[in-house]
Formats: C-alpha cells, structure tokens, sequence
C-alpha cells in the first residue's frame, strides 16, 4: 500500500478525485478545492499549504483525504487555541500541525474517501492506519505535533477512534424539513408564542420596505457577485476588524465553476441591494455560508441567513439546511442541535494525556448543554 502527499489538488486528476469521493456535496470536489488553491486562498504565505493525502494499492487509487499543513488554527471552527497556548507556555512547538478538512468550511461531510473496492470497516480501518503511519514516517523530522481531521460523519469518525485519533464532539444547529408544504406549515408545528414571535420578525423586515428575491445558478450575475463580496468584505471588518478569509476571485470563479451549485438571498430596498447571503446547495442540503451587508436592519440576518432559507427547502424539496457554525439564538426558530465530530492525534506523550482527558469531560458538557437545548425547541410536544 503507497500513501503520498501531493502539494497542489491539481497533482490528482478532477475526474480521479471526484470519482473517488462519489458525492454531489459540493465542498469536496475537485473544483471547489481548485477554486481555493488557484484563488491564493489556500497557500503557504496564508497558512494553507496543500499536503493532500491518496492512497493507492497495485497502482489503482483506493483513498484520498484533503489535508493541509497549517501554521495557525484560523479558518478551522474547531478551537484548539488552548492547546496551542498551552504548548507555547512549556517552550513547545504546536505549529506546524497537518489539518485534513476543508479550509474556512464547518460543514460536516465527506473527508476520507474509499474505492468501492474496500470492503467493509475492517480494510477501512487498515487503510487509515497506513495513513496515519506514513505521516509519523513522513512529518517526524519536521516535528509536527499533531494532526487533526474536522467535521467528518460520524461513521468515519468511528472508524478514525478505533485507530486512535480521539473523537471529539461539538454542536450545530441544523434544521430538518418534514415534508413541511409551506412555510406557514412549518410555522404550524411552533408552539404559539414562538409562532408570534418569528411572523413578528418576518413583518419587521416588511416594514422596514425590504423585500428579498432568491438567485441562484446561472443567474447570478458577476456585477452581484461583485456587490456580494463588497457587502462580506465590510461584514468581517465591522465584526473582527480584519478581511474575510475569501477573496473577491474566489467568488468570480466560483461563477464560472461552480454556479449550478450557488444560491443567493437578496435584500432590497428602494429597488437597491442592501445585503445578500450566499449559500451552497446539493440534491439533499442547503449550506448557509456567507452573509454581509452595508448597515444593520432589524431581523434582516434572520431573515436572510434562516427564514428565507427555510422557505427555499421546502419550496425545492431540499431535506437539510445547515446555516453554519455556532447560534444558540438558532434554536427558538427550528434549528435543532446536532453533533459534529472531529479526531485528534497529538504526539506529545504527555499533551496528549492532558488534550483527551479535556476531549472527554468537553463531551460530558456538550452531551448535557445538547439535552438542556432540545427542551428549548420551540416545537409543540406532539412535533417531538
């Protein structure tokens, strides 16, 4: 069995990778990745340097993961500053470590692909140690201190524990679309005063004159894409007082590659475009991503970034929306609390008692906080 690490996605063919991973989740496709390297969003003076993972056995592929070496951990959503702090405080290296995921993205989904081939849990499993033994093999003389691999579903997650990345476990806040025919009839299942309370948010954003209009596929123009990006550019220096991870070429050429896979929320005012969101979507899930706008309006987030939506989902029959990472106001407008998976490997005998021991009481809290937010769900009892 042969591990290799390619230092550009492009070093393996579109048609190898994509037929490999099989999916039309749109953030591990060749082309998505691609849009990121060609773009100079993910390079080694951003912190993003490709080490792409493929395994092959008799010449014929059998495995690919993305992989990154980092020399931060911004862009991850997975927060391991403490570590880091804690590595630096006893005169230790935690950079560089290895990052398999996809950069700027907490979407769970596809991360470690097998071929068809591979049958059953037991040559997944064999597979992934010869892995992580090619990256001991590998990285040992360049002291990585870990590697780590974000936002996987949970049956990879599994197999990952089984071979000693420990699992750790965070919460999102996704909504699920029960063959709703409306968005009033999703509003339905509310209890009565949640249900006032979300009509009274829809109604403030009317009241304020603004109207909202959904574009997506080969409809969005380069001039709104351009507006767009203005709008996310100012959102993240108003919020963090630094640019946004993505540039505005990434976006051009997300028009140009990757447009059957778009969908933006508009808002309008007095026939302008005042703020915009910009999702991805595949045959099954919406994915809220980026949002932006040039002043702040009553519930116009809200609106933007859930209710319309929502709205999209049920009206194409779409099954998931995941609006992106962290919200706990998610919760009293439908978004239920769902776990996200990540595992860890850190080589420090002593770090890593330290890290899994914290790993396992995170996951006691996190299982209690999750069971204390579902009892805040604003669904009547026979919706549950």
């Amino acid at each position: 069995m042969d591990v290799k690490f390619l230092q550009s996605i492009n070093d393996i063919s579109a048609a190898d990778w994509n037929t490999l991973f099989n999916t039309d989740y749109p953030f591990i496709q060749h082309e998505f990745l691609f849009l990121l390297e060609s773009s100079g969003c993910t390079q080694r003076a951003t912190g993003w340097d490709p080490c792409h993972i493929i395994v092959s056995d008799n010449d014929q592929l059998i495995a690919a993961m993305p992989s990154y070496i980092k020399t931060h951990s911004y862009g991850e959503y997975v927060f391991d500053w403490a570590w880091a702090n804690a590595y630096q405080q006893h005169g230790l290296n935690y950079y560089p470590k290895l990052l398999s995921a996809i950069p700027f993205t907490p979407a769970t989904g596809p991360r470690l692909a097998f071929a068809k081939t591979v049958d059953g849990g037991e040559e997944k499993i064999n597979i992934i140690r010869h892995i992580d033994q090619a990256i001991r093999d590998k990285f040992n003389s360049q002291s990585l201190s870990s590697w780590h691999l974000l936002f996987p579903d949970a049956e990879l997650s599994s197999l990952l524990e089984q071979c000693q990345w420990e699992q750790r476990i965070g919460i999102q806040y996704h909504w699920f679309n029960r063959n709703y025919a409306s968005f009033d009839n999703f509003l339905d299942s509310f209890k009565s005063r949640k249900r006032k309370t979300v009509r009274k948010e829809r109604e403030a954003v009317a009241k304020q004159d603004i109207s909202m209009r959904i574009v997506s596929d080969d409809n969005i123009s380069k001039e709104l894409m351009s507006k767009f990006y203005r709008f996310y550019h100012l959102t993240y220096l108003k919020r963090s007082g630094q640019q946004g991870y993505l540039n505005l070429r990434f976006f051009q050429l997300l028009l140009s590659k990757m447009s059957s896979n778009l969908v933006m929320i508009c808002a309008i005012k007095d026939e302008v475009l005042i703020g915009a969101a910009l999702c991805f979507k595949d045959s099954t899930t919406l994915y809220g991503r980026y949002w932006g706008c040039d002043q702040e309006y009553d519930f116009l987030h809200f609106e933007a970034c859930y209710y319309q939506g929502i709205e999209y989902c049920i009206d194409t029959g779409l099954q998931r929306f995941d609006p992106g990472a962290q919200g706990e106001h998610k919760i009293p407008r439908g978004f239920e609390p769902t776990k996200t998976y990540s595992n860890h490997v850190i080589l420090n005998k002593e770090f890593q008692q330290a890290i899994n021991h914290f790993i396992q009481e995170e996951r006691l809290q996190i299982t209690a906080y999750s069971e204390q937010l579902s009892k805040s769900l604003p669904f009547k009892e026979s919706h549950i």
